[in-house]
């Protein structure tokens, strides 16, 4: 299936979730999120969740991540919609956080976070397929960034559905993910 085709249905998929459901599998998310065999973490880049597009939230994520690495780093990403690229800064619990006019909730300052600096980055996405390769919103903006990521930085996606076989049209540009985590399961790729 080609990436468009998948958009389509996955934001269809999304949209017909019951909010009854989604509380669940968000709860089933974070106990499989906590089977994950992750070396310390002094830093993590996460994103914060559209809830009309009904993305997946990483609050709670967080919170375990924080309890468990002591000192955590967090960082959000800002957009640059004119040039369609991606930063990051460093946020604290002071730090307030605006919609952007794409409906994203970014902070409103911070200092600067490069690529280099993260951990672990958690990835949104619309689905995923068996190979780790993701189908986001089509802009590119995170796969971009994730080719300046670290080689070992640990790239985390979340999805509330089972991987797709194949995406027919990855490119050389496609950053895989290191794992999946659904409400069912964790795929490692």
């Amino acid at each position: 299936m080609l990436k468009t085709e998948i958009r389509k249905i996955y934001l269809q998929k999304r949209t017909a979730i019951d909010p009854k459901d989604q509380r669940i599998w968000d709860d089933l998310l974070l106990i499989q999120f906590q089977q994950l065999a992750l070396p310390p973490v002094h830093s993590v880049l996460t994103y914060a969740a559209i809830e009309s597009r009904k993305e997946i939230s990483t609050d709670a994520l967080l919170g375990y991540l924080e309890f468990r690495n002591p000192g955590l780093e967090i960082a959000y990403p800002v957009f640059d919609h004119r040039n369609s690229i991606m930063n990051a800064v460093w946020v604290t619990d002071n730090t307030f956080f605006e919609v952007n006019s794409l409906g994203i909730s970014e902070p409103e300052n911070g200092a600067a976070a490069a690529p280099e600096n993260f951990d672990l980055v958690l990835v949104p996405l619309l689905s995923f397929d068996k190979a780790g390769f993701r189908v986001g919103y089509g802009k590119g903006v995170y796969d971009k960034y994730l080719k300046q990521v670290r080689p070992d930085a640990i790239k985390v996606g979340l999805s509330y559905f089972e991987p797709l076989s194949k995406i027919d049209d990855t490119d050389e540009f496609d950053i895989p993910l290191n794992y999946c985590i659904t409400p069912q399961g964790i795929y490692e790729f």
